[in-house]
């Protein structure tokens, strides 16, 4: 029975009742020990009615064991893994050890663990319930999280019961389970040893805390006279593993064995073979382990493995384990501590080594480790063997440990270099760049004059610098290399923190080396930078090359030719090929950067929405990887769309949040975006003078605080605000600034937007008439409509106006471009039309998420195919689906693929906007 927790309960049923509506959600109850977490989960379970339930507790001798926990979870339930898209159920069938391989991406195994809780729930709904959080497996433990930050539409209630302050990244709602007030403790004691004295019971609460099992222990070990009041209670009062410690040592020595075994397995078969084992007398020692003599040790040598029964009988009969079908378990985690407490370290590894002969794999690897004495390379091997299992099957943080401890039994310092650096890359690759980089630290210092060993943890230092810390020190690092790879990834750090210089002298080093698709890349970035003439045609022919890519970082250096050739379309096409690449490749750890540039190419094409949904699956994605540069480029493309949108507070919010980051962290790529995200703000508002102060400021910042391809990008629309503010020398210098940027520029978008350039700044009409021709990005083409139509209204010529200024309207209300739309909207009542509002495009109905699950639908992707490229699972698509036809007016997939055919259906000639 339950005392005192009200308040807890109804934060639980409220969490089961939301699901079982199918507004699903996660909770943590975090407490102390002893404090009734575990009670709370026994409620949460009972009160689940005809929900599904699914538990599991952490146990610390598993929390090396990669996905140790999630197969208790999801074991009951992998009949539905047919019903998942085909990654995902690879991923995760691999992961539980039902198949063999795998992609080995702990994001398509998260996926995956998300959509099958999601068709396990079907139809009443689930309550997974997870108890001893902090001891899961790192692998379980980041595939539970990210499904539990995406259950909003599934009928899944997820409870996690941690103890203390162990970290629960991204759950907002705790429960807080604290000690019981007065009255309730007072009812526990009450309805256990009858009504005490007011003062024994108010100072055995206060001494307590109130923790109802550190009441109910205690009470229980005090005298008649204690109880009574008559004599004072013990001083200290028993805590922590202490609670249990009389017990313990009460114990015979063969249940004090079963019980040493018992905190380093858990299966019963194992545990009674294990102490059978060490019951057993060898010719070497009758009872090294065993009985101190007497009647007891006799008959236990006479009957081994019927004292390894009764040992364990013994242990449930006082109330310390249950036997829970083949499983052993304590009754409380403070029991396993006192049993561990009590034995010395010579006895832990005898447990370990018996135990290590009848387990196999990764448990085997781990008890060999847990009974090595010194360096071992036979231990080391064996565990280097279980970080490879687990790291093929996606449990990077499990691979970690493993080699980190493989690396301590290494005796040869190489061989100990390298297992550090493995260990290193693992963490990474597990989201946890503050181990990944302690590890590499740790694997440079015994590297000693090794010098190809040296380089490789360079450049993975650089890497790690480059995604998560300073982008300068990584260029740094990664200009010592010779390699083509190391000069590549240091001109890659080098555009990020906008160091021209650099990346020139990076792309003439590169040229020494042998033609290919990289070296013609970087080598023509950094000669056309330098203005060398040469750079333009290594940059085309690197681009006719672009049909043999097959990687996403290979797109991503074709993104970078493409811009660097100022041609931001064919950029956006590279850009888009490399993020469907990223999402069906089996490496998903690669979208949150991929997604940094598919996000920017969507919104320099004008599709703000899907810009916005593309940006913020990549923030998630970038903060559970740890990738914090990343978080940053997200953030700060959150914060252009804002100001596209006229919202100054999340634009100013989001931008400050990436310059937080990208400017200690010296990436001025995305200080560039954040500063431009303010300055557009200031644009859209009208504020020019403000805003050309802001755009100037970008066009002269260095290296680490701005960044020359952003001044160059930008440079329209510091030419309209310089303009604005009346400075036509600044107009002018704009303007010349963005013909040095385009100049080797081929595509119709970019010939565009230097016609109206040359329009704002004095050219004349035939200008903006030419660039409205040459435009492909509707957005782009509205923009230069409205400042035509402003034009032509000042000239006093209104009937020529309205057509431009109704056609920018429409479209920037169709972007919810909501400034621009008022501007064009004043504008056109200023020219003699007052005119309704246009009618909203079909599918500007939809939400950001919406839209991207319908373009897939167009393109003839099944459900479950729009769920693996999305993280998804199969049913929240549906879903999707299920509210987006009532919003569309349709009834189904074939009507759906029709209407956003026909919104993409481009308008040509002079309509084309």
């Amino acid at each position: 029975m339950l005392y005192g927790r009200s308040a807890e309960i109804s934060a639980i049923d409220q969490v089961i009742a939301r699901a079982r509506e199918g507004s699903g959600g996660a909770a943590v109850l975090r407490g102390e020990a002893g404090a009734g977490k575990t009670a709370l989960l026994d409620a949460a379970c009972a009160r689940a009615g005809g929900m599904r339930v699914l538990r599991t507790t952490g146990v610390e001798s598993e929390s090396d064991l990669a996905f140790a926990a999630l197969h208790q979870v999801l074991w009951p339930v992998t009949g539905s893994l047919g019903a998942l898209p085909e990654p995902q159920r690879l991923a995760v069938g691999a992961a539980l050890g039902l198949a063999a391989g795998g992609a080995g991406d702990r994001f398509l195994v998260a996926a995956g663990a998300l959509s099958l809780l999601a068709e396990a729930a079907a139809p009443d709904g689930l309550v997974c319930v997870v108890d001893d959080f902090q001891w899961v497996d790192r692998a379980s433990a980041d595939a539970l999280l990210f499904a539990a930050r995406r259950l909003g539409t599934e009928r899944v209630a997820m409870l996690l019961a941690v103890r203390g302050d162990a970290p629960v990244k991204g759950v907002p709602l705790t429960v807080d389970v604290r000690g019981l007030a007065e009255p309730a403790a007072a009812e526990l004691l009450e309805s256990r040893h009858g009504a005490l004295p007011v003062r024994v019971r108010r100072e055995l609460v206060t001494l307590t805390g109130a923790n109802p099992l550190a009441l109910g222990e205690i009470a229980a070990r005090l005298t008649p006279a204690q109880l009574a009041g008559r004599e004072p209670l013990p001083d200290p009062l028993p805590g922590g593993a202490r609670l249990f410690g009389d017990r313990v040592a009460a114990l015979s020595a063969p249940a004090r064995l079963a019980a040493l075994i018992a905190t380093a397995e858990t299966d019963l078969t194992t545990i009674l073979h294990a102490t059978t084992h060490l019951l057993t007398p060898t010719p070497a020692s009758h009872d090294a382990v065993g009985p101190e003599g007497g009647e007891e040790a006799g008959a236990v040598a006479a009957d081994p493995a019927d004292g390894a029964r009764r040992a364990v009988a013994e242990l449930e009969e006082v109330g310390l384990v249950e036997v829970v079908g083949a499983g052993v378990r304590f009754r409380h985690p403070l029991v396993r501590s006192a049993v561990h407490e009590a034995a010395a370290p010579a006895e832990i590894r005898r447990v370990h080594a018996v135990l290590a002969e009848l387990t196999a794999d990764d448990r085997r690897a781990w008890h060999l480790a847990g009974a090595a004495m010194g360096q071992d390379e036979r231990v080391a091997a064996e565990l280097v063997a279980a970080a490879g299992r687990a790291r093929d099957r996606g449990g990077y943080g499990a691979a970690a440990t493993a080699l980190a401890r493989a690396a301590e039994l290494t005796p040869g310092p190489r061989d100990r270099a390298v297992r550090l650096k493995d260990a290193a890359v693992a963490a990474w690759l597990g989201g946890r760049p503050g181990q990944a980089e302690s590890l590499l630290a740790e694997a440079r210092e015994h590297a000693g004059a090794d010098a190809v060993l040296a380089m490789e943890i360079a450049r993975l230092r650089g890497r790690f610098e480059l995604n998560s810390g300073n982008a300068a020190e990584a260029v740094r690092v990664l200009a010592a290399g010779e390699s083509l790879d190391m000069l590549a990834d240091a001109s890659e750090a080098a555009a990020y923190v906008g160091d021209t210089a650099a990346v020139v002298e990076l792309g003439r080093r590169a040229a020494a080396h042998p033609e290919g698709f990289l070296r013609d890349t970087v080598a023509g970035i950094g000669l056309t930078l330098d203005g060398d003439p040469a750079g333009p045609a290594l940059l085309r022919r690197a681009l006719a090359r672009s049909g043999e890519l097959e990687d996403a970082a290979g797109y991503l250096w074709a993104t970078a030719a493409a811009s660097q050739l100022g041609e931001s379309d064919l950029a956006g096409e590279m850009t888009d090929r490399a993020g469907r690449v990223a999402r069906v490749s089996g490496m998903a750890g690669q979208l949150p950067v991929v997604l940094e540039f598919v996000a920017t190419a969507e919104r320099l094409a004008g599709r703000l929405a899907r810009s916005q949904a593309i940006s913020e699956e990549g923030l998630e994605l970038a903060r559970e990887a740890g990738y914090t540069n990343t978080v940053a480029a997200h953030l700060a493309n959150l914060a252009v769309l804002a100001a596209l949108r006229g919202e100054q507070e999340p634009c100013e919010r989001q931008a400050r949040e990436a310059l937080a980051i990208a400017l200690p962290h010296r990436v001025g790529l995305r200080a560039g975006v954040a500063a431009y995200a303010l300055a557009l703000l200031d644009l859209c508002l009208g504020r020019y003078a403000a805003a050309h102060d802001r755009f100037t400021a970008i066009a002269a910042a260095g290296p680490g605080a701005g960044h020359p391809a952003v001044a160059g990008r930008t440079a329209p629309d510091r030419v309209e605000a310089a303009v604005g503010a009346g400075d036509e020398a600044g107009a002018l210098a704009a303007v010349e600034a963005y013909e040095r940027w385009a100049e080797h520029a081929a595509t119709p978008e970019s010939r565009a937007l230097l016609a109206r350039c040359r329009g704002l700044a004095g050219a004349g009409e035939d200008a903006f008439g030419e660039a409205l021709r040459l435009h492909t990005n509707p957005f782009e083409a509205a923009r230069t409509a409205l400042l035509l139509g402003e034009r032509l209204r000042r000239g006093q010529r209104p009937g020529e106006a309205r057509a431009h200024l109704r056609t920018a309207w429409e479209t920037f209300e169709r972007a919810g471009a909501r400034p621009w739309a008022r501007r064009a909207q004043e504008e056109l009542r200023a020219a003699g039309e007052s005119g309704q509002a246009p009618p909203a495009a079909v599918l500007d109905a939809l939400t950001p998420q919406e839209l991207r699950i319908a373009g897939l639908v167009a393109d003839g992707l099944s459900s479950k195919q729009i769920a693996a490229q999305l993280f998804l699972s199969p049913r929240t698509v549906e879903y999707h689906l299920y509210k987006i036809y009532p919003k569309l007016g349709i009834g189904s997939r074939t009507d759906l693929a029709r209407l956003v055919v026909l919104q993409k259906a481009p308008v040509t000639g002079d309509g084309m906007i």
